[in-house]
């Protein structure tokens, strides 16, 4: 059964519209969470909305208010945010194209799948956008207002559909020299420079997101499947950790042996490819003579 929709409307460079439709593109329900329970019996805690001194509240009585100083609010009623809310715009115009590489990766806040609508006149449409962007190697800018607030949006070709993302606006990101100016400047040795270089050389390689995976997470399954089992949990073995006092002495020791262990573990990498292209090529053979 297909997904259901996040947002349906229509996408338009200049005088062409298109009808999309965009689906979450992250599997929220793959996270693991708690919740707080109460452990004589087992139930879970909910929350009441309490005000101090008064107790409970009707929820009609609450209303949202903005914090000028402390205890000093403006009260904002539900039907003046009503007023102030956008409209829903069914439509995303395009109107800026950059390189992926000109937005800074601080602005990137969620994705989201697009694709045409099914029909004809659509699925047209949406491929020709969809191969200019890819043949220009550019990103889509443009502006969509969902669920009473506005967004910036970059689209850019993913598969045979579209990857929607939303962007953080400008004051919303927090300038980093703030952060940083703590760093102090050091002289660089260039025999370490180049041997650091050496080893992100030796270590680069295409990005595989299935390389990866949490061991939290999965430690985290393990655990909750053993308490359901058992009722308890074994005691965990003690892991050998280097105490956070150690530290690199020789950096350029440090470096030296990294570079030949990748180089070792690479040289055996090869080895292995060929071992198994070997093994396939007599495979061919064999079936060939017979």
């Amino acid at each position: 059964m297909a997904a259901r929709a996040y947002w349906k409307g229509y996408l338009r460079l200049s005088l062409v519209t298109i009808g999309i439709e965009l689906h979450a593109a992250v599997a929220r329900s793959q996270k693991l969470s708690f919740h707080q329970i109460h452990e004589p019996s087992g139930k879970r805690i909910r929350y009441q909305k309490v005000v101090p001194g008064i107790g409970p509240v009707d929820p009609d009585d609450i209303v949202s208010g903005y914090e000028l100083d402390d205890d000093e609010y403006v009260l904002i009623d539900p039907d003046e945010l009503d007023e102030i809310k956008l409209e829903s715009k069914q439509t995303i115009d395009l109107v800026q194209f950059v390189d992926v590489c000109d937005i800074d990766p601080r602005y990137f806040d969620r994705p989201y799948y697009a694709m045409p609508v099914r029909n004809e006149v659509a699925e047209e449409g949406f491929a020709v956008v969809r191969e200019a962007l890819r043949e220009s190697r550019k990103t889509a800018l443009g502006q969509l207002a969902m669920r009473g607030r506005d967004y910036i949006v970059a689209l850019r070709p993913c598969g045979n559909g579209l990857l929607l993302e939303t962007l953080r606006y400008a004051d919303e990101i927090r300038d980093s020299d703030g952060v940083f100016e703590s760093i102090p400047e050091v002289d660089i040795d260039g025999d370490m420079l180049a041997l650091a270089c050496e080893l992100i050389d030796r270590k680069s390689g295409d990005f595989d997101p299935s390389d990866f995976r949490s061991k939290y997470a999965q430690a985290l399954r393990d655990l909750v499947g053993e308490k359901r089992k058992k009722g308890h949990i074994a005691a965990p073995g003690e892991d050998k950790v280097q105490p956070e006092s150690a530290k690199v002495i020789d950096l350029m020791a440090a470096l030296q042996k990294s570079v030949a262990g990748s180089q070792k573990r690479k040289a055996g990498r090869a080895k292995t490819a060929s071992r198994k292209k070997k093994k396939r090529s007599a495979s061919r053979k064999s079936r060939a003579s017979a």
